[in-house]
């Protein structure tokens, strides 16, 4: 499996960005896909969370309200829509597969950085 994410950049506070996560293979409608960040200095963190057909969504409360995590498992896609960025929103950006089974992620994107400027 490899996951590709892109649709980082600059924003200005209030912004908002899409991200996207791109995999590989053709089990990807099979996997629980999640999206987490790290801050400079800080340890990476979950964002979101989406299971295999987009009924069941899950966020960190610091995101809730603002991101919405979604995916076409016919373009292999995940997505996160983010609202109403802050500028404690700055970080690097990763997708990851879950594990079947849960809860380890064991295939991690690249990273996308997003920079919210005050």
């Amino acid at each position: 499996v490899q996951l590709q994410a892109f649709g980082g950049g600059l924003v200005q506070a209030g912004g908002s960005l899409r991200l996207s996560c791109a995999a590989s293979g053709r089990t990807f409608s099979t996997y629980v896909m999640g999206w987490f960040r790290q801050a400079p200095g800080k340890e990476r963190e979950f964002v979101a969370a989406i299971n295999w057909n987009g009924g069941s969504t899950k966020y960190a409360d610091s995101v809730k309200g603002r991101f919405t995590i979604s995916r076409d498992n016919a373009k292999n896609t995940v997505f996160l829509q983010m609202n109403s960025l802050k500028p404690e929103d700055t970080a690097v950006y990763y997708c990851a597969k879950q594990v079947y089974g849960g809860p380890r992620y064991d295939y991690w994107g690249q990273g996308t950085q997003v920079t919210v400027s005050s």
